[in-house]
């Protein structure tokens, strides 16, 4: 019995279809509270359902709030072009392309069951992958995102996910063959979430230091890598160049990402009266101006506020720290106030994952393990740009297969403890 149990429990396919489940039930629970003339719509009034809308109606990579107002850089391609393809399939804002794109979003996010589940193999044993595999299928973020959000979050976490894994086990590979397929799946990643970049240095580092031994390994294989992923983006670029006349490696947005989290209105001493609808304001203020005038404005107003509110920017850093991490700036006070159980089960498990995070990055230094850098650094290194402009939970969903696996690195440790010190304790004769 024990056997089968453990074989269940360490079953991957199993796990997949659990997270399959889940996601599964929660969007069907869902759709079924929205009123169906909505379902083919509101989902998709947003940056990504604009432009792919745009792109779908054959105007081009353009548009992010819904008016015609040219090329567009506020996101990469990969994700907007995916949705277009479900609106020429199945019909632009038609419930059918909801749920073709939400059914995506749930196999992008069940999938990173498996990278998760070889990479806990790897670091620790087969119960540490399963367990974190198992974490990541009951995971609430990961159950409602694919649902609530029509963009790449989900698409983004099995990259970051993938990546991790691929750079465990380039380190043992002195294939350029493997180095290739590296640069090219960090392409596929920066022209999906831009934010994945901050990890390339760090990961591709760390990969090039391990794998290099003498005769084994040149500086050419991961220069290799490195400059394949630059050239997938090479091509956006120069639309860029030719669109706006100016280099946009990526995306344009930075600058008014990083003004929504650092402007007057979170000075309280400050005399600027907030409009009523501020985001309605700043819609018209884009299309009034255009892209680039509209991120040049924000750059100089967020500098400006950065310059002049040293103290504010310190606190507003720690607040978004601690929302990042909770789902709240007050996470204590917001699950007291919560009116939704399963607001309260978001905040809970989003502190416990954080929590465990934390243990397993603390895990595996103790035991200095040899993995424990490129581990780390998806915690420690990927909100930092959060932590500066703005966050939310969505942003930080990348790193939650990661967060979870050094959960589950945390939990084994405290097990194999218990069973050290149980078989220290003599028995009674």
């Amino acid at each position: 019995m024990k056997s089968q149990l453990w074989k269940a429990a360490t079953s991957l396919s199993l796990i997949l279809a659990i997270a399959l489940g889940a996601r599964v039930t929660f969007a069907w629970n869902q759709e079924h509270k929205m009123r169906a003339d909505l379902v083919g719509l509101v989902p998709f009034l947003n940056e990504t359902g604009n432009i792919a809308y745009s792109l779908a109606a054959g105007h081009g990579f353009s548009s992010p709030y819904w008016q015609e107002t040219g090329p567009t850089a506020w996101l990469t391609p990969v994700y907007p072009a995916l949705v277009a393809g479900v609106f020429r399939v199945f019909g632009i804002h038609t419930p059918h392309s909801f749920f073709a794109i939400v059914f995506l979003n749930i196999l992008f996010s069940a999938a990173a069951c498996v990278p998760l589940f070889y990479i806990g193999k790897r670091v620790g044993s087969l119960a540490v992958g399963a367990g974190a595999a198992w974490l990541w299928a009951i995971f609430p973020n990961a159950i409602i995102i694919p649902y609530e959000w029509v963009w790449d979050t989900s698409l983004a976490a099995l990259l970051m996910a993938t990546i991790l894994w691929a750079t465990l086990e380039l380190a043992d590979s002195a294939s350029v063959r493997a180095w290739c397929g590296y640069g090219l799946l960090w392409g596929l990643a920066l022209m999906t979430n831009p934010s994945l970049g901050s990890m390339l240095p760090v990961l591709l580092g760390w990969a090039a230091y391990r794998a290099f031994q003498p005769g084994r390994l040149r500086l050419s294989h991961p220069l290799l890598a490195c400059g394949i992923a630059v050239l997938c983006c090479v091509p956006w670029t120069v639309r860029n160049y030719l669109a706006f006349h100016r280099f946009i490696p990526l995306r344009s947005n930075f600058a008014f990402e990083l003004w929504l989290g650092n402007n007057e209105q979170f000075d309280e001493q400050s005399r600027v009266v907030p409009a009523a609808d501020p985001e309605r304001a700043e819609i018209r203020n884009y299309i009034h101006m255009g892209e680039t005038a509209f991120m040049q404005d924000k750059w100089g107003k967020a500098i400006a506020f950065l310059e002049t509110h040293p103290r504010l920017e310190i606190i507003l850093c720690g607040r978004r720290f601690v929302a990042t991490w909770t789902g709240m700036e007050k996470p204590i006070e917001g699950f007291r106030d919560a009116d939704s159980p399963l607001l309260r089960l978001v905040l809970i498990s989003n502190t416990l994952a954080a929590i465990g995070g934390f243990c397993g990055i603390v895990v595996l230094f103790q035991k200095r393990e040899p993995y424990a850098f490129p581990l780390a650094a998806g915690p420690i290194v990927f909100p930092v740009i959060y932590y500066v402009t703005h966050t939310s939970l969505r942003y930080r969903h990348p790193i939650d297969p990661v967060v979870l696996l050094l959960a589950a690195i945390a939990v084994a440790a405290v097990f194999q403890k218990r069973g050290e010190h149980a078989a220290e304790v003599p028995l009674p004769s």
